[in-house]
């Protein structure tokens, strides 16, 4: 088994916490009663996990899967469902918790499912931004960070499903293999390969 080489750094864990801390308050104050959070599997888990601890008051808490097909580092724009939402939304002050928006395919699909099932509000969280990548005009109403086009890992976000347990977020060298190094790379996509949302 190889070693997993050590992405150089673009945002430390203080940076991240003090920001994720920040969201929750902007959150908060846009919506003081009764809140439902919905993260994106798997990449957004540690973000919801730290978003959501700096809360109070009535805040639940659900969970979707999705998957977008891509050839090579580039996006099909084709999205499936892999889990749903345990609970219905009619009615409720919703916000997607993601952890990427890259293309904005992902986003826009999600938000068109989710608001056809009637919350009365519907707003999205991300805890970083590509701008340069987008390929459609999607909402982001709460962005953590915005960053240049670069393949990051850590605070939730892999490489094929390493690195998701780093503190911090860092940029990685694509070409580095994974822990079998005999493997040939796989296909960059949602999720476990790269965030092409």
């Amino acid at each position: 088994m190889s070693e997993l080489s050590p992405p150089e750094i673009l945002l430390s864990s203080d940076q991240i916490q003090k920001r994720v801390a920040e969201l929750a308050v902007e959150i908060r104050r846009d919506c003081p009663d009764g809140l439902h959070l919905i993260a994106v599997l798997k990449g957004a888990f540690m973000f919801l996990s730290d978003l959501v601890r700096h809360m109070t008051g009535h805040v639940s808490l659900d969970f979707m899967a999705l998957s977008s097909y891509a050839k090579g580092t580039t996006s099909s724009g084709e999205v499936r469902l892999l889990k749903d939402l345990d609970t219905t939304l009619d009615g409720k002050n919703v916000v997607i918790v993601e952890d990427i928006v890259d293309t904005g395919l992902t986003l826009t699909y999600l938000q068109d499912i989710l608001r056809a099932r009637n919350p009365n509000m519907l707003r999205t969280a991300c805890l970083l931004s590509k701008p340069s990548r987008r390929q459609v005009d999607v909402k982001v109403e709460y962005i953590g960070f915005t960053i240049e086009d670069r393949f990051v890992v850590g605070y939730g976000l892999d490489y094929r499903e390493q690195y998701r347990n780093l503190p911090y977020i860092g940029v990685l060298d694509v070409g580095v293999r994974s822990c079998d190094p005999t493997s040939p790379p796989r296909a960059l996509s949602e999720p476990g390969g790269s965030r092409r949302r």
